[in-house]
């Protein structure tokens, strides 16, 4: 029997394994509504389609699996762009399915026609507008394999309605040809022999880590190559989590891992900025050089012969000029290099690197994280130091965009892979509540809790709804305090305390808009009920909203102004 497109559709995405779509549904695309029912894939339905594109991204994020969603034509495609540019920064492998006008009317400006393709070019991964039914399963196939492979990223799918309708037999394809795309995996072995040969007469080592490591499934690998080589770590806000920021001693207690210099960058450890500009030789691996990294790039690590990873060869070089640059999967890259440690290794290399891990542990002990705790007064760092504590460090992060964001980075101790879920590179308000939602369908057994603003919350609150009607246990911490927090402290700090604009006057009651959506809502305002209000609402199993009312003008430190080098900081 032939299938129509719509059958076709389903029966490619179970041979993909797809266990659920995040969609919304329109006229484009209700011939796959009809078809769905007779399918064994969970759809969840959505409020907004952004929040269905971040839920599919907190999917793939804590599941390393394929995110997937499905939209209509018109508005419902325009309103997945800002999740899909937020996947492409990212690397976040995703598939976006879009409605499309018939075929004829394409390019006549029908009811809902939107280029979603062209309009979405610029931040995907790939793209396809399917014009025949007989090429549905061959690019559905194509699709999946682009989002999953080599740098990961979301793929578009256009689906015109009488392509969707149409008739044809099924096949699905058993491999992918695509001559034109052959991502380097196997690094080159002449290149990782010319950086383990630099690493091994270096005196002041750096490893640095990013959100690659992650993604290659290669955090333990991280750790095994730091040990051996007795190099510290750092790692960019995407990666941590691949490198244990704590370790259990010899009597079973939980310290902090002495090889762990914290996050690098403008709202980085004093250490780990102090680190990587005093290195002489930093090993990078799966990272971007991003300029919140690197600060202003002509001062970055000026004694550095650099060392860089990534599977895209165009990522190398391309913000910082690289001494040795390895094409390659980052798995593989330090398997190669480990089994170099151990083939070849270094006599006396913990002692030649002991003054180097003591200078760095003198710096930490000179400018440490920390705040100003107050008696009557909730500081928003005390508020993710009780998460951390209650939770065990035993849960998955997610978090929007702003102060509560890098307080998260700081005083957090992420010791996992796939347990900080964040919008790095497009810094985007309204990610963490969908994206906890995605995660949280991923893994219905986790505590999976979104640290946000009292800001950035109200972007995609609307997925509430979508939480509560499916019943999605996700807990979100509002960091309520009264402001757009880090435009406030941009304007305090650099703009002469002009506060235009970022004043959040007429926020909602956020306990009762979480009880008018079915959810429970809890308010904490002074110290002492932040405990009591975390425990609650971790032994409740369904969505929660916890409204904590912090200090207004509590600053996020170190900070390094924009345009400064990342040894530059502002401590207080």
């Amino acid at each position: 029997m032939k299938l129509t497109g719509a059958q076709i559709f389903f029966e490619s995405l179970k041979k993909e394994g797809v266990e659920v779509i995040f969609g919304f549904p329109g006229g484009a695309v209700l011939d796959i509504y009809h078809e769905m029912a007779r399918h064994n894939i969970r759809h969840i339905l959505v409020r907004h389609e952004q929040g269905a594109t971040h839920m599919a991204d907190g999917y793939a994020r804590a599941s390393g699996r394929v995110g997937v969603c499905l939209v209509t034509s018109g508005p419902g495609a325009t309103n997945t762009v800002t999740g899909i540019a937020t996947a492409n920064m990212d690397s976040v492998p995703i598939v976006v399915f879009t409605g499309q006008v018939p075929t004829p009317l394409i390019g006549d400006d029908a009811f809902q026609e939107v280029d979603i393709i062209g309009i979405t070019r610029p931040c995907t991964k790939h793209s396809y507008l399917v014009r025949d039914v007989n090429d549905m399963a061959r690019v559905i196939k194509e699709a999946f394999y682009l989002a999953r492979t080599g740098r990961p990223g979301p793929v578009v799918v256009d689906l015109p309605k009488d392509v969707v309708q149409a008739f044809a037999d099924f096949k699905y394809p058993k491999k992918v040809d695509l001559p034109g795309y052959r991502p380097t995996v196997e690094a080159h072995a002449g290149q990782i022999r010319k950086a383990y040969q630099l690493i091994s007469k270096a005196s002041t080592p750096v490893i640095f880590a990013g959100g690659g490591i992650i993604i290659s499934e290669s955090s333990d690998d991280l750790a095994r190559l730091a040990r051996l080589i007795h190099a510290p770590v750092t790692c960019s806000l995407m990666g941590l989590g691949c490198f244990p920021a704590t370790m259990v001693d010899s009597k079973g207690l939980r310290r902090p891992n002495p090889l762990w210099l914290g996050m690098l960058g403008m709202h980085g450890s004093y250490q780990a900025n102090m680190a990587i500009s005093h290195a002489d030789v930093i090993f990078a691996v799966g990272v971007r050089f991003d300029d919140r990294v690197t600060g202003k790039i002509s001062t970055f690590a000026p004694k550095a012969k650099i060392v860089h990873v990534d599977i895209d060869p165009t990522s190398i070089s391309k913000n910082v000029e690289v001494d040795v640059p390895i094409v390659g999967d980052c798995k593989n890259a330090l398997q190669q290099m480990i089994q170099l440690a151990e083939k070849e290794p270094i006599q006396g290399l913990a002692d030649a690197r002991a003054p180097w891990l003591d200078l760095i542990a003198q710096w930490e002990k000179e400018h440490p994280l920390s705040y100003c705790d107050e008696k009557d007064v909730i500081k928003p760092q005390y508020v993710i130091e009780k998460i951390y504590e209650i939770s065990g460090g035993d849960a998955i992060i997610t978090t929007e965009v702003g102060q509560h964001q890098m307080w998260t980075a700081q005083f957090f101790k992420f010791d996992r892979p796939r347990t900080l879920l964040t919008s790095g590179g497009l810094g985007t308000m309204g990610y963490g509540f969908p994206a906890a939602i995605g995660a949280q369908v991923a893994f219905p057994d986790r505590l999976v809790i979104d640290i946000a603003g009292d800001g950035s919350i109200q972007m995609n609150i609307q997925e509430l709804c979508t939480a509560v009607c499916n019943n999605i246990p996700v807990k979100v911490a509002i960091i309520n305090n009264t402001y757009l927090g880090l435009p406030r402290q941009w304007q305090e700090l650099f703009y002469e305390k002009d506060y235009t604009g970022s004043c959040l006057e007429g926020s909602p009651d956020f306990v009762k808009l979480a009880e008018a959506y079915g959810a429970v809502g809890l308010r904490a305002v002074r110290p002492e009920e932040v405990e009591p209000v975390l425990r609650k609402a971790f032994s409740i199993k369904s969505p929660v909203f916890m409204d904590f009312q912090v200090v207004p003008e509590e600053n996020v430190y170190p900070i390094v102004p924009p345009g400064k080098c990342i040894t530059e900081m502002l401590l207080a």
